[in-house]
């Protein structure tokens, strides 16, 4: 696609009737990196810019003449479609898998501690906390870093702190073939802190839990949630 003018169809919405001739959802936590191109993205970051501009124009910003607001748009624009949207733009980390099996294949749990931040669907606040991923490996497993690049993956885009659960424990089972997965997340969401309420205590926590996780009579459950409490000791009790 050529990059986006004042005078042409905004690059926006050829994206958008490109998702919906193929069907794609579009929502503020889908992944649309299919239809993207790196010049899209550019052009994208080109037509935000204006777009943040004309929001700064309503709220009767000077951007002529207030420096810390002279390239705010753009600024926002950026942040957005590279940092805290970027899993929206960019295609899912590439997970290398390994052999599992044979004399020496692993069959017990694996835990891994994440840092998570991502940004609230319904204000556009930020969500910042730990996810907590269990998995009991089949046949194959993938590096120890990707699970946590995944889960990062998962979490920059617009999302609620349920579904971003349930995306995490997906694409780890898409990444290790895998069904014993699980996922628990806390986390502090500013929709809570910065307005509304204005709970600054508040933690969300959300648990999926999948194959053995959910049918192994307790003992795996128990058994992730010992670990996650041992992390959690060694990292301060986060």
């Amino acid at each position: 696609m050529a990059k986006w003018q004042p005078t042409s169809t905004p690059v926006s919405q050829k994206i958008r009737e490109e998702l919906k001739h193929k069907g794609i959802r579009f929502w503020a936590g889908d992944n649309i990196s299919e239809v993207l191109s790196e010049d899209d993205k550019q052009a994208l970051i080109d037509e935000a810019t204006e777009k943040f501009e004309g929001v700064l124009d309503a709220l009767v910003i000077d951007r002529e003449n207030d420096p810390n607001s002279m390239d705010t748009g753009r600024r926002l624009a950026k942040m957005y479609i590279n940092e805290i949207m970027a899993g929206r733009y960019n295609p899912a980390p590439k997970a290398t898998a390994f052999p599992n099996n044979g004399e020496d294949s692993y069959t017990g749990m694996i835990v891994i501690r994440s840092e998570l931040r991502s940004v609230c669907s319904h204000h556009h606040q930020p969500v910042a906390g730990v996810a907590y991923i269990g998995i009991i490996p089949g046949e194959k497993v993938i590096g120890l870093s990707k699970y946590t690049r995944i889960a990062q993956w998962c979490a920059r885009r617009g999302t609620l702190q349920e579904e971003l659960a349930n995306d995490i424990c997906k694409e780890i089972q898409k990444a290790t073939e895998s069904d014993n997965v699980a996922v628990y997340i806390q986390a502090t969401h500013g929709c809570c802190e910065n307005r509304g309420i204005m709970a600054h205590s508040s933690l969300t926590q959300t648990t999926v839990l999948k194959g053995h996780f959910l049918d192994d009579n307790m003992t795996t459950k128990k058994e992730f949630f010992d670990n996650i409490k041992l992390q959690q000791s060694f990292a301060g009790g986060k």
